[in-house]
């Protein structure tokens, strides 16, 4: 297929992007940037809400993952849609109540300064992570089946697609972004199901006919059993569950798009809408995984993870049409995620690192900042993206439930705590606390999951049998962030006081 044509199509479709971001951002100001001037169409939030929470993660480490995992997957997304449920009914109450911009001013105003800041940090230090794990998949794969034919370098191709998503948020923040998730995740939702659709067909089968084939090749499991197994059905819908609450009701990013909403009610049925076609939609990535393993097999291909979805689609099997729809889908995939995350961790950073809701500085003064923090957060994703690179992980997904929880478990215990008690914390022993919670789940996870660590560092670890010695083999899956938050919680706890005042 070839890489000019491809190409052509990926920068027509980044000027789309720019044109509604020039008509989106006229006469947008700080309050536009944040949250939209708080006058969203919660359809559109809702819609658009659906590619941040997928992503180009699911596109590609969802599918790919399916032949070795079988369906076990849905699991998760059944915890998903339990924690969307709490979010919609437990934290977006509070935040309208409050009238927030950030969601961590919560913390300040109920467990004090130190609480604010601490949380915020952890925020933009798991955000930035996720976010840019998911930019790296993308720009890998455009690099290795376009760029690389094109002898245009891996970091040329970072810096242009981080260059094009800060113009097209540098102005008009959520505003732009929830009008722009909305064509994106569209983009990805068309991909999807043509490319299912046509795969079923080249295998010449239908729906029922494929779930046959599944079956036959024992890959269709959903439930798991097995106490001891990452994968074992509580642990993964608690986990899910909890994940969903902190990534998406304790982050910035997807709240700010809800709270932009005018009322809520509207912010409510945006959170029920977009959680049902959630189920529905990974349901579909998960089947595309199936017919995917199927095809390859059929085709005597040695295909797995995140090779295995654009090896096929961008084959010269397929016609061209396909693979330049498989790219654009991908784009459309990853956009959402990143576009909106480099807007909320400016908000993030401005809001609660430099106090711009407290600031007596003109608009103009805080714009300025503000253009700064966009621009040094851009820098960060492309240091970031060359890190993925060198460290070349191979499932991506996996990293990035991993990741989030460790560093969302302090959030999740700061909120719970926050919200399940009435005591004050002793405020220089706050961050402390925040930072030990990680560190020992962490440590309990090493010990519990050597396997994954070994691959990871590419070394094995001295304690690689205390798993069997000390916990009879249990594998820790999703429900590290739920062990994380208790650990946290438990050490607030420690340093808390039932006086009202907060203690220095």
């Amino acid at each position: 297929m070839s890489p000019i044509l491809l190409f052509t199509f990926v920068i027509s479709y980044f000027v789309v992007l720019l044109g509604i971001a020039f008509y989106t951002s006229r006469n947008a100001d700080n309050h536009s940037f944040f949250i939209g001037n708080k006058n969203s169409n919660w359809l559109l939030v809702a819609f658009g809400m659906i590619g941040t929470s997928l992503s180009g993660v699911t596109f590609v480490s969802v599918p790919g993952d399916v032949g070795k995992i079988n369906f076990h997957y849905f699991q998760l997304v059944i915890g998903y849609f339990l924690g969307y449920i709490v979010v919609a009914f437990v934290l977006l109450p509070l935040y309208y109540k409050m009238n927030l911009t950030s969601i961590y001013t919560y913390l300040e105003k109920r467990l004090g300064v130190s609480a604010h800041k601490t949380g915020a940090i952890f925020f933009i230090i798991s955000r930035t992570v996720g976010a840019t794990a998911r930019l790296y998949l993308v720009i890998n794969i455009l690099q290795i089946y376009i760029l690389d034919q094109l002898h245009i370098p891996f970091i040329g191709t970072a810096l242009v697609i981080l260059l094009l998503i800060m113009l097209y948020t540098f102005k008009g923040g959520v505003k732009t972004i929830i009008i722009t998730d909305t064509l994106q995740t569209s983009g990805m939702l068309i991909g999807l199901v043509v490319c299912l659709i046509t795969l079923m067909n080249a295998l010449g089968t239908d729906l029922s006919g494929t779930w046959q084939l599944l079956e036959a090749k024992g890959i269709n499991k959903i439930i798991n059993t097995d106490l001891n197994s990452p994968l074992y059905f509580w642990k993964q819908v608690l986990g899910g569950m909890f994940i969903t609450i902190t990534m998406t009701g304790l982050d910035q990013e997807m709240m700010q798009k809800n709270i932009s909403v005018k009322t809520l009610k509207n912010s409510q049925w945006n959170m029920l809408t977009m959680s049902s076609i959630l189920v529905f939609v990974n349901a579909l990535f998960l089947l595309l995984g199936g017919v995917l393993f199927l095809y390859a097999q059929n085709q005597g291909l040695n295909l797995s993870g995140d090779d295995l979805f654009p090896s096929i689609a961008l084959s010269n099997t397929f016609s061209a049409s396909i693979g330049i729809l498989f790219i654009l889908a991908l784009i459309s995939a990853l956009f959402p995620s990143v576009d909106g995350a480099i807007t909320s961790l400016t908000s993030s950073f401005c809001i609660d690192l430099l106090n711009f809701n407290q600031s007596a500085d003109q608009e103009a003064v805080m714009k300025q900042k503000r253009l700064r923090v966009h621009i040094g957060f851009a820098i960060l994703f492309l240091l970031m993206v060359m890190l993925f690179k060198a460290v070349d992980d191979k499932s991506i997904i996996q990293f990035i439930i991993k990741f989030a929880g460790i560093t969302y478990g302090p959030l999740l215990g700061l909120f719970a705590f926050g919200i399940l008690t009435k005591r004050q914390l002793i405020q220089n022993k706050i961050t402390l606390v925040c930072l030990l919670g990680p560190l020992l789940t962490l440590l309990l996870d090493l010990i519990c999951n050597p396997p994954y660590y070994e691959k990871l560092l590419h070394q094995t670890l001295p304690f690689n049998h205390l798993s069997e010695q000390l916990f009879n083999g249990y594998k820790i899956g999703p429900e590290l962030i739920i062990i994380n938050g208790c650990i946290t919680f438990l050490g607030l706890y420690l340093i808390s006081t039932n006086k009202r005042e907060q203690v220095a």
